[in-house]
């Protein structure tokens, strides 16, 4: 097996934003408290690393995803071998890094070597007795359900707990910066933006709820929906207010007349306003998601109308 070597590399983080319950560092002082204790109750798996040890660190994150994943029905424990070389050598570690699985205070499976994801979650299974069932996922479909159902408030709480185990899911951020939208909390969902950084703003599910925030902020100033119908109907050849019109209908959630007013002023004008009439009808699309129907529905209409 081979090993990179690199002093000044430096280690693994043992935590990675995971429940220090769940993922630790332990040695050979603690070894009976963290390891050999616990499990009699649940398996353990041990992590045997070292700080020059390059396939660590591909293996690491893994581990600890594959952990926090398995929600509590395996804890993982990380032991340094640099500084623990008398519990390596009990331990017959010859390499690194290696990973035991404990049960009843005994190894009972383990691995040498840098692993693919597919194998260190079979590896979980298998000393779990079953299939991991990701708490992050169900955290994610439930905040979808309840943000679907318009309950921003519920969607919000359960992405923040995802942010708690994972604080870079970009589903998650893009979740919670829709629902400061849908709270109408526009001015922290600008400051939440700008505290991302920029390579974080062009992740896709990011980057739709960056484009519901803009429409957002867009109608914050606009006329109601009422008083821009009126308008719209008492002057039937003023594209601007048919615009209007379609960013009320936005900003009221009547997403399939918001569709068919950006669509028809396209079919009277394509070029209105620099195409500024399809531009804001893309951001409907990218607000929305693209598997919403009014979506799919839209992009249909808008080829028809842009390829007839």
């Amino acid at each position: 097996m081979a090993i990179i070597l690199d002093p000044n590399a430096p280690a693994p983080s043992a935590q990675s934003g995971a429940n220090s319950d769940l993922i630790k560092d332990s040695g050979i002082e603690t070894f009976v408290q963290d390891v050999i204790e616990p499990s009699m109750e649940g398996p353990v798996v041990v992590d045997f690393w070292a700080p020059w040890c390059g396939p660590c660190k591909t293996l690491t994150p893994i581990i600890e995803k594959v952990t926090r994943e398995a929600g509590g029905r395996v804890k993982l424990v990380k032991i340094d071998i640099d500084k623990n070389q008398d519990l390596a050598i009990q331990l017959r570690i010859q390499s690194v890094p290696t990973v035991y699985a404990f049960k009843e205070g005994r190894p009972v499976d383990g691995f040498q070597g840098a692993q693919p994801e597919s194998e260190v979650r079979a590896f979980f299974e298998r000393i779990a007795g079953g299939p991991l069932e990701s708490p992050i996922e169900m955290l994610l479909e439930k905040a979808h359900a309840a943000l679907a159902e318009d309950d921003a408030i519920t969607a919000h709480g359960l992405y923040g707990n995802v942010l708690e185990r994972e604080p870079d899911n970009d589903t998650a951020l893009g979740g919670v910066l829709r629902c400061m939208v849908a709270m109408g909390e526009i001015e922290n969902a600008r400051g939440f933006v700008d505290d991302m950084g920029d390579r974080t703003r062009l992740k896709t599910p990011i980057a739709a709820a960056i484009s519901a925030l803009e429409l957002a902020e867009a109608v914050t100033h606009n006329a109601d929906l009422d008083v821009a119908r009126a308008h719209a109907e008492a002057n039937p050849t003023d594209t601007q207010a048919k615009f209007d019109l379609g960013m009320a209908l936005f900003a009221a959630n009547k997403r399939e007349e918001a569709v068919q007013t950006m669509i028809e002023i396209i079919r009277k004008d394509r070029e209105w306003n620099e195409d500024g009439a399809r531009t804001q009808l893309i951001k409907f699309f990218e607000a929305w998601g693209p598997m919403d129907p009014a979506s799919v529905a839209g992009r249909r209409a808008l080829s028809t109308v842009l390829f007839a």
